[in-house]
C-alpha cells in the first residue's frame, strides 16, 4: 500500500488514529480487522448528513422526493464514483485472490471502502469531522443532482437536453474493447454536433461506457 498522505489531503482529514485509516482501508479478504464495520458506521452517518444536507438545499420537496433524491446519492454508483476520484483503489489492503482479480477497480469494493473510511472519519473525529469531508466529497454530485430528473440514465437526459434545444442527437462509438470474456473494457467516444463536443467514457460494458460518455458530455454542455 502506498502513502496515505495523499489519501488523507484528498478527503481533508488528519487521523489521530492511523489504525482507523489502515482498518477502512483493508477488505475481508486480506484478514482481520477488516473494513465491514466501519462500512457499517460510515453507512449510517453518510446517510444521516445527506438527508439533512437535501432537507436544507431543497426546502420546497416533499418526504418522498428528498428520500429518492439521498437513495441516489448513496448508492453505490455515486460511491463508487466519488472513490475513483479519491484513488481509493491505489490505497486497498486485499488478499492474493482479489488482488489478481481486479478488486482494487471493483465498484462493489470502492464503495464499501468509501463508507468505511466515512465511519473511520466519524470514529475518529466525531460527527462534525465526517460532515465536513462528505460535504466537500459531495460537492459537485449535489450541485448536479435536478429533482424530477431520478431515474433517467445519462444518455437519456442528454438525448432530452439537446431535444428541448432543438439540436442532433449524439452519435456513440466504439474506440476499443480490450480484455478476456470475464473482465472487459470498453472505451466509447460520444460525439454531438452542434456544439462541437466529443466525450470520452469506459466501462465494462459498451452500454456503461457509453453512459459514462454521456454524462461527460452532459456536464460539458451545462458547463
Amino acid at each position: 500500500m502506498t502513502d496515505l498522505s495523499a489519501l488523507t489531503v484528498a478527503l481533508g482529514h488528519v487521523f489521530a488514529d492511523r489504525e482507523l485509516l489502515q482498518t477502512a482501508l483493508t477488505h475481508r479478504s486480506f484478514g482481520n480487522p477488516n473494513n465491514e464495520r466501519l462500512e457499517f458506521i460510515g453507512d449510517g452517518v453518510l446517510n444521516c448528513v445527506i438527508a439533512v444536507a437535501l432537507f436544507r438545499r431543497h426546502p420546497d420537496l416533499a418526504e418522498g422526493e428528498l428520500s429518492r433524491l439521498r437513495a441516489n446519492l448513496v448508492r453505490q454508483d455515486a460511491l463508487h464514483r466519488l472513490a475513483v476520484t479519491l484513488n481509493i483503489g491505489n490505497f486497498l489492503r486485499l488478499g492474493e485472490g482479489e488482488l489478481k482479480s481486479g478488486g482494487s477497480e471493483r465498484p462493489s469494493i470502492l464503495a464499501d471502502a468509501l463508507e468505511a473510511l466515512i465511519g473511520a472519519v466519524y470514529l475518529d473525529g466525531g460527527f462534525e469531522a465526517a460532515q465536513s469531508v462528505i460535504a466537500r466529497l459531495y460537492l459537485p454530485l449535489f450541485d448536479d443532482l435536478t429533482p424530477g430528473q431520478l431515474g433517467k440514465d445519462a444518455k437519456t437526459r442528454l438525448q432530452e437536453w439537446l431535444q428541448g434545444r432543438k439540436r442532433s442527437l449524439p452519435r456513440y462509438q466504439v474506440i476499443e474493447a480490450s480484455g478476456a470474456a470475464h473482465e472487459q473494457r470498453f472505451v466509447v467516444a460520444c460525439e454531438i454536433e452542434n456544439p462541437a463536443l466529443r466525450t470520452i467514457g469506459q466501462g465494462s460494458s459498451r452500454r456503461l461506457a457509453e453512459q459514462a460518455a454521456a454524462d461527460s458530455a452532459l456536464k460539458a454542455l451545462k458547463a
